[in-house]
């Protein structure tokens, strides 16, 4: 079968079979019976055809087992309908939700919520809809597994949620949130017991798409705009107390902070330094050290979230699986993969989803390769910050692309297994269950500079889209050579 023969339906197929990550095992179902092809969704759907309509689509045509059902965001990118200004799909209704406002769309038991001021989260939304009283007793019936998808993005409208909110280089609050902050962390905690004593749930999954201020700074991120280096976070009275415990000098971070505030504004500008953009950052890093130690709190900290809320939810209910949603950045930010260490995520996790949408390969890539390229890799042309990160993510290494980088998917796997995977052959991994995941591509938006670097940058857009065949054709080999991957996306 050629690559043009290939349709959406005989992809899912093919891209089954060639799946070899470990599934996520169900409370109550045996190894063999846990394959997975699991999708996000968000309670709009429902609302807008139904709850049986939905799942009739999502079994009869993507096989769905599995529902990451989005009950926790403020952010309408996972609960929402389809962005404004870019076309409407052809279901549901065709109107966009302008009026977008988030929060808990399941019901919030008080009881949950004593240890922290954060209270009124219910999402009005939907009226008085319960989304996981709405579409539990539905899945159980077609043995269909439901995970709660909780999102760390928050409105800066909240009752009481400046007391949360971290606080940047100058002392101003941001719109994040502060994982140190004993108000959040019991927030957290709170919502994953009321979903797991609350409800039948099959599982539970955070996200946080953020990192710490050495890598906001150096605009590490496809963010457009691009970060503001003195609103790069957390600077708080918590994360100062919990420097000060580690050794580090929170003084001295912020002067570093300071000094790279002016190197990142200057290089912006276009004002080279004198020894290069590269050894500018380096002669920064060694006069204050503190800015790696203050990136790797605020790491730690995350994972200290990560473990608060296993605990948690294993205390609550020790069957319900437990894992983390990884930033899209993890494909293309040496630094933020460096932070994502899967044999320390291992010990509190029992699954993960790395983020791989198609766009991942290409515009997110592109603009973070903008970005950065201004910056710490001001020195490089934009096609030598493309090759150098290629190099150094190994992204043409074939296993590294069976795994990462095929469009419209993503892998949920065993963290643990993970960990003892990296680096071994693809023939060593096929006696796990398939764990599919599918999504709608992100469409490229209007937006003239976006189009202008997706031109610039067709190389990695075809290779993100090349590498999904590849994948399909070849479950089982080993991991050809560089020289022979190119040689098959050559024909």
């Amino acid at each position: 079968m050629s690559r043009a023969d290939v349709n959406r339906r005989e992809f899912l197929k093919i891209a089954a079979g060639a799946s070899a990550a470990l599934a996520m095992p169900a409370p109550g179902h045996t190894a063999a019976s846990s394959k997975m092809i699991g999708i996000q969704v968000g309670a709009v759907s429902f609302v807008d055809e139904g709850t049986e309509t939905v799942l009739d689509v999502l079994q009869e045509r993507a096989s769905v087992n599995t529902l990451f059902l989005a009950v926790f965001t403020y952010g309408r990118g996972i609960a929402g309908r389809q962005i404004p200004g870019q076309p409407l799909p052809d279901h549901g209704k065709q109107e966009y939700d302008l009026n977008f406002h988030g929060g808990n769309f399941a019901t919030p038991h008080a009881q949950f919520y004593k240890n922290t001021v954060l209270k009124d989260t219910r999402a009005p939304d939907h009226g008085d809809l319960d989304i996981l009283a709405e579409v539990l007793p539905a899945a159980k019936k077609r043995n269909m597994r439901v995970v709660c998808w909780l999102e760390d993005v928050f409105r800066t409208d909240l009752p009481n949620i400046q007391k949360l909110q971290e606080r940047d280089l100058y002392g101003r609050n941001a719109e994040t949130l502060c994982v140190n902050n004993p108000d959040y962390r019991n927030f957290l905690t709170g919502l994953v017991e009321d979903y797991t004593r609350s409800y039948d749930i099959d599982g539970i999954m955070w996200g946080s798409e953020r990192q710490g201020a050495l890598a906001d700074s150096l605009e590490a991120t496809h963010d457009v705009p691009p970060v503001d280096p003195g609103q790069v976070t957390c600077f708080c009275e918590f994360c100062q107390s919990k420097a000060k415990q580690r050794g580090i000098n929170a003084e001295r971070a912020r002067q570093g902070f300071w000094e790279l505030e002016k190197f990142v504004r200057s290089a912006r500008s276009g004002n080279r330094p004198v020894d290069g953009y590269y050894v500018q950052f380096w002669r920064l890093l060694l006069q204050y050290p503190e800015l790696v130690a203050w990136e790797m709190l605020w790491t730690d900290s995350l994972r200290e979230t990560y473990a608060a809320i296993y605990k948690t939810a294993k205390t609550a209910k020790p069957a319900v699986p437990v894992g983390w949603h990884i930033w899209h950045n993890n494909s293309f930010n040496p630094i933020y993969r460096a932070e994502q260490d899967l044999h320390e995520l291992s010990n509190y996790s029992d699954f993960i989803k790395v983020v791989m949408y198609n766009n991942c390969g290409g515009e997110r890539m592109a603009l973070y390769a903008d970005n950065i390229g201004s910056t710490l890799y001001g020195d490089l042309s934009k096609q030598g910050l493309i090759d150098f990160n290629y190099a150094v993510m190994d992204l043409r290494n074939a296993a590294t692309i069976r795994f990462l980088t095929p469009a419209f998917r993503l892998i949920t796997c065993s963290a643990r297994q993970s960990a003892r995977w990296r680096g071994s052959p693809a023939r060593t991994r096929s006696s796990g269950q398939a764990s599919i995941s599918i999504f709608r591509p992100s469409p490229i938006t209007a937006n003239p500079r976006r189009k202008a670097l997706k031109k610039q940058f067709s190389r990695p857009f075809a290779l993100a889209r090349q590498a999904c065949f590849y994948l399909a054709s070849t479950p089982r080999c080993g991991s050809p050579t560089s020289a022979a991957l190119e040689k098959r996306f050559a024909s």
